[in-house]
Parts: C-alpha cells; sequence; structure tokens
C-alpha cells in the first residue's frame, strides 16, 4: 500500500493522464478495480473501447496490448481481433525539435557531418523518426531518431502499470493470468527498444546468423554514428510483399519469396535460436532476384535448445499425424498447470484429425490449441507465444503472396536442414562438451555410489519380506553402473573422433 502510494505521488501528473484517458473512453469499471477514478457512459463494446484508449495512453500502452494480442490461451478472441489492430504511430516532429540531441549524438550538426541529409521524415512512430542521409561516400543510410522526453514518459508508465498489475494480482481470479510476469516481459522489450545500441546488436546477430545463406538482405550498421538514442544503418530499397502488382513488375517471383520467407523464419526458430519478434509485411521488402531484406529489429526473440526440439516435435507430429508425440510436447509446455494427460491426448488428437492432413495452416492450428488452453483453464509459457506470432505472422504474409503456398512442404525442408545442422562438427563438439560437464559432475560422486554397491552387495542375505525391495535397489544400482559405463564409453570415443584432449 505505501509503495503504491510513493509510486502514485511520484507519477501523479501521468497518473492523472491515464485516469483522464479511461473516463472518457468510458472505462470506469474497469479502473475503478485499478484504484482510477471514473464512470462509464460509452455504448461501443468493451474491447473496441480498451483499445481505443490503449492507442490514446501511448507507446507503453500500445506494446502492453500487442503483447496482450498475443495471448489468445488468455483472452477470447473478439479481444484478439480488436488488439491486433493496435498500430504504434504518432505525428512527425519538426526536426529543429531533434536537432539539439541529434548534434550531441553526431558531435556536429548533420548537414556537415553527411554529404547530404534530409531533415524531412521518411518515416515516424511512437518511439522514433526515421530520416535519410548520404555519407561522404556515397551510401545511403538512414537515421533513426528518438523521441525527446520518451524514456522518462515511459519509464513510468511502467512504473505505474507494474503497480496495476500488482493490484490486480491480488485478485485469486486475475492470479492465473501471472500479470506481473507479463509487466516483467512488457518492461524488458520497452527498455530494450529504447536503447537503439540493442537493435544494432540484433542486426549484427542476424548478419552473421545469414552469412553464408542465399537470398537475405540484412542492411549494415554504422557504428561511427550510432548510439542510445541514434541508430545509423543503410537505406535499403524494395518492394513491399503485398504488392502483388510491383513484384511483377520486378520481375519478381511470388512463390519464391513465399518458400524463402518460410525458410528463413524455420530457420531461425529451429537451428538458430534467435528469431525476428515482428515480421510483418511492413517490416520485409522484396529484392530483385528474389531476395528478401528485412528490417526493424527491435523486437527479437530466443529459442532455448529445449524449445527447439518440443517446436521440432510439434510440426513433425503433425505433418506426420502423429497425436502420441503431440501429447508428449503439449504435456511438456503444460507442465505444472495441472493438465490431465488424458485431456491432453483427447486434444492431440483432434489436432492432427482437423490440420494433419492437406496443407498445413499454422495460424488454424494455434487457433485450434489455444482455443483448448483458455478452455482448460491452462496457460502457456509466454516465450512460445512469441515463437507462434512470428510463425503465424510470416505464414499469413506468405499465404498473401503466394495463395497456393504450403508450411508443410517448407517444415519438412526446415526438418532436414535441422538434421543437417546437428551433425555438423561444430554441433557435435558441443553436444560432447555438455556430456563432458555432466559427467565431471557425476564422477565426483562415483566412487561413493560404487562403495555403496558393493557395500549392498556384501551385505547378510535379507529377510524374505524383503528380498522384492532388495532386488529393485540392486536393479537400480547395476542399471545406473551401466549407464555410466556407457556414457564414459561415448564420452572417449568423442573425444578420439573430434580430437578432444
Amino acid at each position: 500500500m505505501i509503495e503504491t502510494a510513493m509510486v502514485a505521488a511520484r507519477d501523479r501528473k501521468r497518473l492523472a493522464e491515464i485516469g483522464g484517458v479511461v473516463t472518457r473512453f468510458g472505462l470506469g469499471a474497469l479502473g475503478a478495480r485499478l484504484g482510477l477514478p471514473g464512470h462509464d457512459g460509452a455504448t461501443a463494446p468493451t474491447p473496441e473501447r480498451v483499445r481505443q484508449a490503449i492507442e490514446e495512453l501511448g507507446p507503453t500502452f500500445v506494446k502492453l496490448g500487442q503483447i496482450l494480442a498475443t495471448r489468445s490461451d488468455l483472452l477470447e478472441p473478439e479481444w484478439i481481433v480488436e488488439l491486433e489492430k493496435l498500430h504504434s504511430t504518432a505525428p512527425t516532429l519538426d526536426f529543429e525539435t531533434l536537432r539539439g540531441d541529434v548534434e550531441a549524438a553526431l558531435g556536429g550538426p548533420p548537414e556537415t557531418i553527411f554529404a547530404r541529409f534530409d531533415t524531412r521524415p521518411l518515416a515516424a512512430a511512437s518511439i522514433a523518426q526515421v530520416h535519410r542521409a548520404t555519407t561522404e561516400d556515397g551510401r545511403e543510410i538512414v537515421l533513426k531518431l528518438r523521441r525527446p522526453g520518451i524514456r522518462a514518459l515511459m519509464e513510468a508508465d511502467l512504473r505505474l502499470i507494474a503497480q496495476f498489475a500488482k493490484v490486480a494480482e491480488a485478485n485469486p481470479m486475475v492470479q492465473r493470468y501471472r500479470p506481473r510476469e507479463m509487466v516483467r516481459l512488457l518492461a524488458e522489450a520497452v527498455l530494450a527498444e529504447l536503447d537503439f545500441t540493442n537493435e544494432a546488436l540484433n542486426v549484427e546477430r542476424f548478419a552473421a546468423n545469414f552469412r553464408d545463406r542465399p537470398g537475405i538482405t540484412i542492411p549494415a550498421i554504422h557504428w561511427q554514428w550510432t548510439r542510445e538514442d541514434l541508430l545509423a544503418m543503410d537505406f535499403v530499397e524494395g518492394v513491399p510483399p503485398t504488392d502483388a502488382a510491383r513484384l511483377e513488375g520486378a520481375g519478381i517471383s511470388p512463390s519464391a519469396i513465399a518458400a524463402l520467407g518460410a525458410d528463413t523464419v524455420l530457420d531461425m526458430v529451429l537451428i538458430d535460436g534467435l528469431f525476428h519478434g515482428d515480421p510483418h509485411p511492413g517490416n520485409l521488402l522484396c529484392q530483385p532476384g528474389d531476395r528478401i531484406a528485412m528490417l526493424d529489429f527491435g523486437m527479437v526473440g530466443h529459442v532455448s535448445p529445449r524449445r527447439r526440439e518440443e517446436m521440432m516435435g510439434f510440426v513433425q507430429s503433425l505433418s506426420g499425424g502423429d497425436p502420441a508425440r503431440l501429447a508428449d510436447v503439449l504435456a511438456a509446455w503444460t507442465e505444472g498447470t495441472g493438465a490431465d494427460r488424458n485431456v491432453l491426448a483427447e486434444a492431440a488428437d483432434r489436432l492432427v484429425q482437423r490440420n494433419g492432413q492437406g496443407p498445413l495452416v499454422l495460424a488454424r492450428v494455434v487457433e485450434d490449441m489455444m482455443a483448448l488452453i483458455r478452455d482448460r483453464g491452462l496457460i502457456l509459457p509466454a516465450d512460445l507465444i512469441l515463437i507462434f506470432k512470428a510463425m503465424i505472422t510470416i505464414d499469413g504474409v506468405m499465404q498473401r503472396i503466394d495463395p497456393t503456398f504450403d508450411l508443410s512442404a517448407a517444415t519438412q525442408r526446415a526438418l532436414g536442414r535441422v538434421m543437417a545442422a546437428r551433425y555438423t562438427p561444430d554441433a557435435v563438439r558441443d553436444r560432447i562438451a555438455a556430456l563432458l560437464l555432466d559427467l565431471s559432475t557425476t564422477s565426483d560422486n562415483l566412487p561413493r555410489l560404487i562403495r555403496a554397491a558393493t557395500a549392498r552387495l556384501t551385505e547378510p542375505a535379507p529377510a524374505p519380506a524383503d528380498t522384492a525391495a532388495a532386488t529393485r535397489d540392486l536393479t537400480r544400482a547395476v542399471r545406473w553402473l551401466s549407464g555410466a559405463v556407457i556414457a564414459g564409453a561415448a564420452l572417449i570415443s568423442g573425444t578420439m573422433l573430434f580430437g578432444f584432449g
């Protein structure tokens, strides 16, 4: 209570603004639950009014709404449809309002540092706007300029949203939604996006991952002009992927672009473990030679090795019509949520029956799965939601480019590349190194376990009533020691094969 009062006092001006928006859009009942004054008087559906209020409140709340739009495991379809309409837009600023910050970051006026600098914005969003420039050596670049005062505003919003979440989570009916965890993810995403050096590092990570893969253009970063509030990168030209007429005029094959886009996202998720978090049409450009340029790396996702294995199992079980394996994947994803195995088996069977034949439409698969998760009161891990959102987005884009596009064919190609990647010398060395680490930990206990097993073998014969228990213990000990010997042999073989030691 004291903490809430302190935050309210510190950010009282912003709190008053939020309260005013809540009242203006007739969300008084919702605001009252969060401790905000107001009254209801609007007649539009609540999801629509919430979306309008979020847009009015600015970039932090828009980002929160966009995160919520991915949670179809929590929200009903009418909410998802409305929140998916959220866009982070803002009017352009006159460059003179930005000049002071830009000159401080560049070390001088942009007109003297570049051969050409356009003070007219090329594009604008709520966090930044983009200007075009030409370097002294003739390279066309863009400068992404952070809006003045935006960090202070968004940090205040994060503090208030965190308090709202804390108050809301006190309600047992709300606890299952884990609002504080959602706000933590929001804070991480917002703070990372506010620092443009993070985006620059993301760009270079993707460039490294795709260095030897043809068909993908990643703009180069110009570090000499990149700061926390300024990002300099190559200007990239291309055709929007949804403009069929311009694609045809540029000699770009829609089917080739669709296949390349799907291959690229699947490689990011299943092989690299680093994927573009928002591959919508505005962040993709098609280029002659059937190439794709990727833009805006402010939101990226990471996929752990365990998740990659699970995603492979998910895709393979659907494309191969294997409900038992799919049930295993669903059980891993809902672990700790009280999921009934019989319910998961039934759901897996239904998903395979509905989606295992013909072209794989990921949006339909995920919609079916999310409805089940939501109806059963289960919750999926947040990182998994972002993975599915990225894959559904690219699937939808590719379907618009090429209506005959079939994701199942792309997944089969991807699985072949995954298997090839797993057995490269570097990948095998990494797995052997992990095994060596595990065995080094286990070996500390091995002498004690061997002594214990030997002692059990030399003990007097147990009483008849204890014979079964003794047999089980002895069997477990023998299996454990056999496993240790096999693992040690595998380690020695790997060492000899790949030159360790």
